[in-house]
């Protein structure tokens, strides 16, 4: 597969606003925490990350979403929680915005992501370690985003995923190299982006 998926730049039928989950248990304690037999049920929000919430509430400055899509990851859940509750929304789970699987670093020091990053910019097709490709992670993130254009027309739609699902997707349809991924400003624990 090449190094850039086929992502056409076009008019999207939805507005979409990226947002990673706020600091969590995991960030708190130093670890890498991305297969959902752990994810999903352990590893949720940190009181900081709680924090983060309470204070993006009260001085959001986006437009209202009209839709929020969430990983099922507990932390992605207890950060969409808040959003839902706030805008009186419904929650809706997507297994394509699952944090990327780290493999046999599951569960080890965070201080491993950089040896996955620099085998990411040799090649974003590798598997070392058993981790999930760089193009993996873009084709199942830009699936979930086709999918949404193909069923909703005309709304604001909140995505909510993991650091470096958001900048794949960021790096793909900016249509730079998916090598490039870690060149870009990572998105910090409660931050959002519009998708450009």
């Amino acid at each position: 597969m090449s190094n850039t998926p086929p992502t056409p730049r076009r008019s999207r039928r939805n507005r979409y606003l990226l947002m990673r989950h706020g600091h969590s248990e995991a960030n708190a304690d130093g670890l890498i925490i991305s297969r959902p037999e752990r994810g999903l049920s352990d590893f949720g929000l940190s009181p900081r990350g709680h924090a983060q919430l309470k204070s993006l509430l009260a001085d959001w400055h986006w437009p209202p979403p009209d839709r929020l899509v969430h990983s099922d990851f507990r932390r992605t859940t207890e950060t969409a929680e808040w959003i839902a509750q706030h805008f009186g929304l419904p929650l809706s789970a997507d297994i394509g915005l699952r944090e990327r699987s780290f493999g046999e670093l599951e569960g080890l020091s965070d201080c491993r992501y950089p040896d996955v990053w620099t085998l990411d910019a040799d090649d974003p097709d590798h598997q070392v370690f058993g981790v999930e490709s760089v193009t993996g992670v873009a084709n199942r993130m830009l699936a979930v985003i086709a999918a949404l254009e193909a069923e909703t027309y005309g709304e604001t739609i909140l995505l909510v995923s993991h650091g470096d699902p958001l900048q794949i997707l960021l790096t793909a349809v900016e249509e730079r190299p998916l090598s490039t991924h870690r060149n870009r400003e990572p998105l910090l624990p409660a931050g959002i982006v519009t998708l450009p």
